[in-house]
């Protein structure tokens, strides 16, 4: 029996406004109009290339110091996320729910790194949002539904 993936859509799709690539999920518009006609394998890979690509980018901002914190914040705070979801995936999430509301990371399992060190939340948000636009407009360009 297959499991049935979920779309990554958080509710702020920027494709609407002429984006090729959306904000909040990190899919191209290809991917979006595409997503339900793909079989569970193919969302399963792409759910896996969009993890990927956060946990890259993420990485270069952001450390896991503590996963259980991580998840335990997210649930308290009602952010969704995946069970197989990596950490720094769910860590982008968290900033994009909490960025204004967050003060210190630490008490969310996270530790800013290289490109995130000093960077108050809502300016790593924005920083780290950035970054995964830029990349996931690189993995649009390779794409054959563009």
């Amino acid at each position: 029996m297959s499991q049935r993936i979920v779309s990554p859509c958080v509710g702020m799709c920027s494709t609407t406004v002429g984006d090729r690539v959306c904000r909040g999920c990190q899919r191209h518009d290809g991917e979006i109009r595409e997503w339900f006609g793909f079989s569970d394998r193919e969302r399963e890979l792409r759910m896996l290339a969009l993890d990927t690509l956060r946990e890259q980018v993420a990485g270069r901002f952001l450390c896991v110091v503590d996963a259980q914190a991580l998840e335990a914040q997210m649930c308290r705070h009602r952010i969704r996320f995946r069970a197989e979801q990596p950490a720094l995936s769910r860590a982008v999430e968290l900033l994009r729910v909490g960025r204004q509301r967050i003060r210190d990371l630490s008490r969310y399992g996270l530790e800013p790194v290289l490109e995130g060190e000093g960077l108050p939340p809502e300016t790593l948000h924005v920083a780290l949002t950035e970054a995964l636009l830029r990349e996931a407009y690189r993995r649009q360009q390779h794409d054959v539904l563009c």
